[in-house]
């Protein structure tokens, strides 16, 4: 046994605080309720992730269900107009409209066929597919994120070659916080769904991350490269604030 003196000086490790999550279903709230508990938290807050199709609630460390049912309670109104201002849905199926930087292109599948590509059709720009219906959705996901990888890659190579730098690789994911990043050893990675963006918002997306290859903050000097790269950054900033979370909408 330790010598009393020797005990007294002893103090537990401080255990930083861990943040939680837990769900909790409110008959009022149509869809799930995602409770995150954070250490950094002041007061509880309050968001629709049209993204994930749920509510969550922002809580300091401690806060019971009890306090998180009468605040969302207080916000119900507010909740349901969000909600209903969720764009539906779009699957990937036979006759689905879908745009390809910003032109319109209809899913046909042609069960005589086996490819997957862009065409012209009688009434406009086509994702022509084929194979059995049941495999059309796969495919056509298949497909999109390809074409945004080549798309986005020689987009890249180009305005890194114009910085007189180079690309180390290009990636594309599905990611949900973030449209595109950079890494220090000039690895790039995009979310495949810019593809479903008008082109000047994809192009500046680019131009954005390519600008990080020389500048790896946000600085003044940052946003000039950036600028060089691209004609417009407002507006596509704007656009994806307003419009992004439709484009996770669609598959």
């Amino acid at each position: 046994m330790l010598p009393a003196f020797l005990k007294a000086r002893i103090r537990p490790a401080r255990q930083k605080p861990v943040a939680g999550v837990r769900a909790l279903a409110l008959a009022e709230v149509p869809v799930p309720l995602e409770v995150r508990s954070s250490p950094r938290a002041r007061r509880l807050s309050l968001r629709v992730d049209a993204v994930r199709d749920l509510v969550q609630v922002v809580v300091p460390a401690g806060v019971g269900d009890a306090e998180v049912a009468r605040f969302v309670g207080r916000h119900l109104d507010w909740v349901h107009r969000r909600l209903a201002a969720i764009p539906p849905r779009l699957a990937f199926a036979d006759g689905a409209r879908l745009p390809i930087l910003g032109v319109e292109h209809v899913i046909r599948h042609s069960p005589g066929s086996r490819s997957v590509r862009l065409a012209a059709g009688p009434a406009g720009p086509e994702i022509q597919v084929g194979g059995e219906a049941a495999f059309v959705a796969g495919r056509v996901g298949t497909f999109l994120k390809a074409e945004a990888k080549r798309r986005l890659a020689a987009a890249a190579r180009d305005k890194a070659a114009r910085l007189g730098l180079r690309v180390a690789a290009v990636t594309v994911r599905d990611t949900r916080s973030r449209w595109g990043s950079c890494t220090a050893s000039g690895r790039l990675s995009f979310c495949w769904r810019l593809l479903l963006a008008p082109e000047p918002v994809f192009d500046y997306v680019v131009a954005h991350e390519v600008a990080h290859l020389r500048e790896m903050n946000h600085s003044p000097r940052f946003w000039a490269v950036c600028a060089s790269l691209t004609a417009d950054i407002d507006g596509p900033r704007l656009w994806l604030k307003a419009n992004g979370a439709r484009l996770h909408r669609y598959g």
